[in-house]
């Protein structure tokens, strides 16, 4: 099955975007406020530096960013087979990812504000320990409007693969008569201690 983001992820990045562009006059403007406080630098002074600086700096953010978001979302390709979840992505440089379900252990369901706003979601896939992202998930399908129907088919393929009875058990450390001994023996070498410290008070 291979699926592809909706364009509602753009519309996503653009709100973040924005959302950072907003952030950034708001700081703009609690500096034009707070930097003028010695009587020789005027709010005049401080705006003629600062707000040329800022706005070049969002000017450049939505030049350099729009394209890229363009060009990542068109394309990003999801391919769920019967043994692997291939991901294809990048601009020049083409990625194709694969991840095999016996090395999942999971499948994270994620949404935003943003994302319940525009009605979407992303399923992050984890792994057992070898992811090498900062995130710590493998990979993610982004920009999925059928969002909850692919996660339950995701989940039922990977419990059907890994039965509950075929779970990997938790190494506990089994009791044996020589560790019971052992322990008894620093218990008691504890407890001899102990009166020790006792007797000297």
């Amino acid at each position: 099955m291979e699926i592809r983001p909706d364009q509602k992820l753009v519309t996503k990045q653009w709100l973040v975007l924005f959302t950072i562009s907003t952030l950034l006059l708001l700081l703009g403007i609690a500096l034009q406020l707070l930097i003028p406080l010695n009587p020789q630098v005027t709010p005049h002074k401080v705006a003629i530096i600062l707000w040329p600086i800022l706005l070049g700096v969002i000017f450049l953010m939505w030049v350099i960013a729009a394209p890229i978001i363009i060009l990542w979302i068109r394309n990003l390709l999801f391919i769920i087979e019967d043994d692997r979840i291939t991901i294809h992505k990048g601009i020049l440089t083409k990625q194709q990812q694969n991840i095999p379900y016996r090395a999942i252990t999971d499948f994270l369901l994620h949404r935003s504000l943003y994302d319940r706003f525009l009605e979407l979601g992303t399923i992050r896939i984890q792994t057992a320990g070898q992811s090498i992202t900062a995130t710590g998930y493998e990979g993610q399908l982004s920009g999925l409007v059928d969002w909850d129907t692919i996660h339950q088919q995701l989940r039922a393929k990977l419990k059907q693969l890994h039965p509950v009875g075929e779970s990997i058990a938790v190494a506990e450390p089994q009791s044996t008569p020589a560790k019971d001994d052992e322990l008894r023996q620093i218990l008691n070498e504890l407890k001899t201690i102990r009166k020790l410290l006792e007797t000297r008070q």
